[in-house]
């Protein structure tokens, strides 16, 4: 995406307040039956880091909250990665960067073809996503996945603009803070065929899925198996050629 900033932005005043238990969340619906396991197949995986989930706030379709020029402003993002967050007893509806915990290190947006009315850089009255994620939320990394052209753009914020980053030559692109790659795939899960997004590590390697992860443990298993059987094995075949040596495998310590 190439956004063209309008040329006499208006000013904001940025507060923090936290979000009343009384103000009411607009009820928007998700866009279609794909964002669901999209958002899905990037939390998934990241419970295989403990590091990267401990103290995190990890939500999809979640409002993001701050106070612009006297108005309660919230975006939703399809995906949200914050952390560290200040631990809550209570179920959050919410998230209020500064008062709550760290900005959100990277946000997502899933897009159709129909889409794209909320990603220009409009000023105050009509703040765009891309406004607030910018100029109001400094939000490290932002995130434009557009699944049925497979295509990825991501920016990172350079002082104080969005810059399109250009993918390594896997085709993903690092995440710091995540020390992970994030890039496409292509195939089944979650009874979807299609574009996905993914994470990488250092080296290489695909963070896989739970199904992934219980299909290792399940080869793991089996190999552990073969493994104890083949050893059984070559233990009886040795007391069989002790036997025909004249000595009692059993009486050897």
């Amino acid at each position: 995406m190439v956004a063209i900033p309008p040329s006499n932005t208006a000013t904001v005043q940025i507060t923090w307040p936290l979000l009343p238990d009384d103000f009411v969340l607009p009820d928007d619906p998700v866009e279609n039956q794909d964002h669901p396991p999209l958002a899905s197949a990037l939390t998934d995986p990241l419970a295989t880091k403990s590091e990267l989930i401990e103290n995190a706030l990890i939500v999809s379709n979640f409002a993001l909250c701050a106070r612009i020029n006297d108005h309660t402003i919230c975006k939703a993002p399809d995906w949200m990665y914050v952390r560290p967050v200040i631990p809550s007893l209570k179920s959050r509806r919410s998230y209020t960067p500064h008062k709550e915990g760290a900005v959100p290190l990277i946000v997502m947006e899933f897009i159709s073809e129909t889409d794209g009315g909320e990603y220009s850089m409009e000023s105050d009255p009509s703040i765009g996503k891309w406004f607030f994620y910018e100029r109001v939320m400094k939000i490290p990394y932002y995130v434009i996945f557009k699944p049925e052209k497979a295509k990825l753009e991501v920016y990172h914020l350079d002082g104080q603009l969005y810059r399109k980053q250009k993918p390594d030559a896997n085709g993903r692109y690092p995440i710091e803070g995540l020390n992970l790659y994030l890039g496409i795939w292509e195939g089944k899960h979650l009874l979807r065929t299609g574009n996905w997004l993914r994470w990488w590590d250092q080296s290489g390697k695909c963070l896989p899925w739970q199904e992934e992860r219980a299909i290792q443990a399940e080869e793991k298993a089996f190999q552990a198996v073969e493994k104890a059987a083949e050893a059984q094995l070559r233990a009886e075949k040795l007391a069989e050629r002790l036997r025909e040596l004249g000595i009692d495998p059993d009486q050897i310590d």
